[in-house]
């Protein structure tokens, strides 16, 4: 937009004349052709050499001349895409008219690529270093000792003050020996000490800042809104969560989470910090605040990259776009593990990518941090080595790594042995208990649990195909995490993710540059711990397996957004209808996105949930009105509630209130008031536990029967109450 542009100096003696202009475009014999070039978007700061600038001008006066008239191809691209993606929609289904649309649209995309008419911003020119190939010895030697024993003291799956110590030595040893120092500059504490003396403070805030804050405040409320209400009800994996979280709680602070399969354990000592600080105890709030902290810590990566990639502006876009959407904004809110995926791997994209393009062996450094960090995170995370590996793969091959190529390798080593240090404690759990660390990994991809439905390669192929078309045609049917047989995306977010594809395409086959493949390259890689769900192919797509992919996926959204801002901005009062065309579609996105979490997502996942929270809160009231709540029960019933989440909203998260129909006669030896909960249902007797409401009546005639109604339908149960026995 003209706030971001270099305005071109027209009173430079350099500069030519408009009527130069029009001489040189009409002019039929051999006088130079004079091309106007037009103003930059970028506004990022970003600095370039002669020859790049020179360069950057040569492409941007061939934009300019295509644009001279009305973008008519982009536009109607544009258009025919946001039709096509509408007939993608569950109340519009209409796939054979969607994909006729989009093939027109994406042709005439091509067609407005190739004129120069909608491109994307161009990659900041990089300030390539130079790595010496030092190292200080003494600490990297002094560092081998310290893994060694932190390795040997991560036995029997526990943290202790000890392991942790040697754990750390280690890591700082190791940084500080490969480490390279930049110029001199004043460190935190002198800094901070001459600012507080100052007479005057001043604050400068610009437009930059105040969009940064209205985006924010937009995502926030986003993020947060309703977060007691949705979702609603926790299911079975968060008593699993919160039973780890009780652990740690009494002292027992594992590596690995064994329980239900096994889980890696960053969000068991999250969630119990979230406790603490915001006294919630260990409750379904607690996992809610400290996943939807985790989606928005994400987001200022997603910025990161995206400036690092393409501008400032592409940062904020893919920002807004992530943190307004649907399919990431429903993976936070669940309490479960699910984006700490996107979390560790939008860092490790960002210092990877820097670092290959700046050739800094810092960044490497620091992308192996989040690297081994993102291992201890959320299992499907262990195909991102995969995706570094591929990273220095497609660099080396490509012109861009001219000089660095076997620099490139000695970085993958460092980046490596950074996360390699980091893992030491899961590696060595991993030595002890292969099978269990494992197995949850193996049960999916092999026949460990169940017998593959065909040949491998084709369940691979077919479940390829199912993930790559979840963006814009079907997420899958898990309705624990998402809204089943719908797109991930938004219409205009699916509308600019597939232009986006294209785009980027269109220009690695016109400049050949490694960074564009690979962007692209890294969401199918990122979407394969769903592909290889090839034992269980029902469960792929799954948004939560997927989740990594967040990360390029809005990335490339805002790019073609950008770009389509930057064509609109370049014709005659073009900033103004820039901004209308903008503002129109991040509205149109929001309300769907809205609509889509608060309304579909809500109301679905209330109907195939069940009531644990009604449960739980009779339960605490039957305890304050009588000093306890030994004298509660919950009698099992097939596919009903998880009766271990019963006692997380009654506010005793280590209890199961489960009593089995044939121990019920067990509690006539308690003299108290009794509070049985079985299972109801008016319209199917078969879910009517109606043999445990005759058991109970049996045993206590003097009871009273009561129907809860529930607000949700088919949610009802039985609540029969014994009072205390009295003395004769």
């Amino acid at each position: 937009m003209t706030s971001e542009s270099q305005v071109p100096n027209h009173g430079s003696p350099q500069e030519p004349s408009v009527l130069d202009y029009l001489k040189s475009k009409l002019s039929a014999g051999g006088s130079p052709r004079i091309e106007i070039p037009l103003p930059g978007a970028r506004g990022d700061g970003a600095q370039t050499s002669r020859g790049e600038t020179a360069k950057h001008d040569v492409q941007r006066s061939k934009s300019a001349v295509a644009t001279a008239t009305w973008p008519w191809r982009s536009l109607l691209a544009l258009g025919l895409a946001l039709l096509a993606q509408h007939f993608y929609e569950p109340a519009t289904a209409s796939p054979q008219a969607g994909s006729v649309l989009y093939v027109a649209a994406l042709g005439l995309l091509v067609w407005a690529a190739v004129r120069g008419e909608w491109t994307l911003e161009s990659v900041p020119a990089a300030t390539a270093g130079n790595d010496p190939l030092t190292f200080r010895r003494r600490a990297f030697i002094a560092a081998i000792p310290f893994m060694v024993l932190a390795f040997l003291f991560f036995r029997g799956n526990m943290f202790t003050g000890l392991n942790l110590m040697l754990w750390l030595i280690a890591l700082g040893l190791f940084v500080w020996s490969m480490w390279l120092n930049g110029p001199q500059a004043p460190s935190l504490g002198p800094r901070l000490r001459a600012y507080v003396v100052r007479e005057r403070w001043q604050l400068t805030i610009t437009r930059w800042t105040l969009l940064l804050v209205a985006a924010s405040t937009i995502v926030v409320f986003f993020r947060v809104y309703h977060i007691q209400q949705t979702p609603a009800e926790p299911f079975s994996d968060h008593a699993e969560k919160l039973l780890d979280v009780y652990d740690v709680s009494q002292g027992q602070t594992h590596i690995f989470f064994p329980r239900n399969t096994g889980r890696e354990g960053i969000q068991m000592y999250w969630t119990l910090v979230i406790s603490w600080i915001f006294g919630t105890g260990l409750s379904f709030l607690s996992l809610k605040i400290g996943t939807i902290l985790i989606g928005l810590f994400t987001l200022p990566y997603v910025y990161l990259l995206g400036r690092e990639v393409a501008s400032r502006r592409v940062g904020l876009l893919a920002f807004l776009l992530a943190g307004i959407g649907y399919w990431p904004n429903v993976i936070s809110r669940i309490g479960l593990r699910f984006p700490l995926y996107a979390l560790f791997v939008a860092p490790v994209l960002l210092y990877l990518i820097r670092g290959l393009r700046n050739r800094n062996r810092n960044d490497f450094i620091v992308a192996g941090i989040f690297l081994g960090l993102g291992l201890h995170g959320y299992s499907p995370f262990r195909i991102v080595p995969i995706l570094v590996v591929a990273a220095f793969v497609l660099f080396a091959l490509h012109a861009q790594s001219k000089g660095a190529r076997q620099l490139a390798l000695i970085w993958l080593v460092i980046s490596a042995l950074t996360s390699l240090i980091i893992l030491l404690p899961l590696l060595r759990y991993a030595t002890e208990n292969p099978a269990l660390f494992s197995y949850r990994a193996m049960s999916r991809f092999s026949g460990v649990e169940q017998a593959l439905p065909g040949p491998w390669f084709q369940v691979f192929l077919s479940n390829t195909w199912n993930a790559l078309k979840m963006f814009n045609w079907n997420n899958g049917s898990i309705w624990v995490h998402s809204l089943p047989n719908r797109p991930a995306l938004d219409v205009v977010t699916g509308s600019l993710f597939l232009m986006g594809v294209v785009l980027l395409l269109v220009r690695y086959v016109q400049k050949g540059d490694w960074l564009d493949l690979f962007l692209l390259l890294s969401i199918p890689i990122l979407l394969l711990p769903s592909i290889l769900s090839l034992a269980f192919p029902g469960e792929n797509p799954a948004l939560n397996r997927t989740a990594g992919a967040i990360v390029p996926t809005f990335l490339v959204a805002a790019m073609a957004l950008d770009g389509l801002i930057r064509v609109i901005a370049a014709q005659g009062r073009g900033s103004v209808w820039a901004y209308v065309v903008t503002g129109v579609l991040l509205w149109v996105s929001a309300s769907q996105n809205f609509d889509l979490v608060f309304r579909q997502f809500d109301q679905n996942f209330r109907v195939n949930a069940w009531n644990s929270s009604e449960m739980g809160a009779i339960v605490k009231q039957f305890g304050l009105a009588y000093g306890e709540t030994d004298t509660a029960w919950v009698v099992p019933f097939p596919y009903w509630v998880d009766t271990r989440l019963v006692g997380v909203w009654a506010g005793i998260p280590n209890r199961d209130f489960a009593i089995w129909p044939d121990q019920l006669a067990e509690t006539l030896q308690s003299s108290g008031p009794k509070l049985f909960i079985v299972k109801a249902s008016l319209t199917d007797p078969k879910a009517n536990d109606q043999q445990t409401v005759d058991l109970l009546r049996r045993l206590y005639p003097q009871g009273a029967l009561s129907l809860h109604r529930s607000a949700v339908p088919e949610r009802d149960f039985w609540v029969y109450f014994v009072p205390a026995l009295t003395s004769p």
